[in-house]
């Protein structure tokens, strides 16, 4: 569980509580939110097919859920495998197993007698459709950000022409400008308050996780090389900020 997006979450909704106390009302229209959200699922239909759509509530979950491990956790394994194979031969992996399945997957081609070569071009091959995989949820979330802003002016200009149109009726104009108005407010809201935020998140956690597995492929080189274990932890280590070394 991903504690900084719970928290980011209702702090944003314990702000808007707060500042619509006692005049929620104010705040609420129907045509905008029609606007506002209606058009905000329609370009993102237009823009994505039903494959990448059906995965939303998958790709939703990640900003939630915090990636698989660390990487001093990755790094600790990687020398313990080392270790193993230094005493035991490679073959002693079979019986090590692990909940990543991207370092499962590497050691058993380890077991099964791959050369090192192969295991680069598979592992890389795997890094690489990761992140195109990320992109696709990214990229969705970054469209919506940006859609969001743009639907609430279309609700505003919606609304500009109603309240014109309808200036020999005072009683009309009040309700027009309240939905130009909160047409705006709801696109600014959803952007910057979800679908950018998340957007930023699904990024950062898909870097993360490819450094990951680059750190687990070359790792596994190293032991399918032979490198000393000690000398394979140096190099591993190289990856973590002073801060982060100093915690082991």
């Amino acid at each position: 569980m991903d504690k900084a997006t719970y928290i980011g979450v209702v702090m944003a909704l314990l702000i808007l509580a707060f500042l619509s106390a006692g005049k929620i009302g104010m705040f609420a229209s129907s045509h905008a939110a029609v606007v506002v959200f209606g058009g905000l699922i329609a370009s993102t239909f237009v823009k994505f097919n039903l494959h990448d759509l059906k995965n939303t509530s998958a790709i939703l979950a990640k900003v939630f859920r915090e990636p698989q491990g660390n990487t001093n956790d990755i790094i600790a394994q990687l020398v313990e495998m080392s270790n193993i194979c230094r005493k035991d031969g490679i073959l002693a992996l079979e019986k090590y197993k692990t909940s990543n399945k991207f370092m499962q997957n590497g050691i058993n081609l380890c077991v099964d007698g791959a050369a090192p070569e192969f295991l680069a071009d598979v592992l890389g091959k795997e890094i690489e459709y990761l992140s195109h995989r990320h992109h696709v949820g990214v990229t969705m979330f970054e469209s919506m950000g940006e859609a969001a802003p743009a639907m609430g002016m279309v609700g505003t200009l919606i609304g500009m022409v109603e309240l014109l149109a309808n200036m020999e009726d005072p009683s009309k104009i009040g309700p027009a400008m309240g939905t130009a108005l909160l047409a705006t407010c709801y696109g600014a809201i959803v952007a910057n308050m979800l679908t950018i935020p998340m957007g930023i998140k699904l990024a950062h956690y898909s870097s993360e996780e490819q450094l990951h597995c680059t750190v687990i492929m070359e790792g596994l080189l190293g032991i399918l090389k032979g490198v000393n274990p000690r000398v394979l932890e140096s190099s591993l280590r190289s990856v973590l900020s002073t801060r982060e070394r100093d915690l082991v």
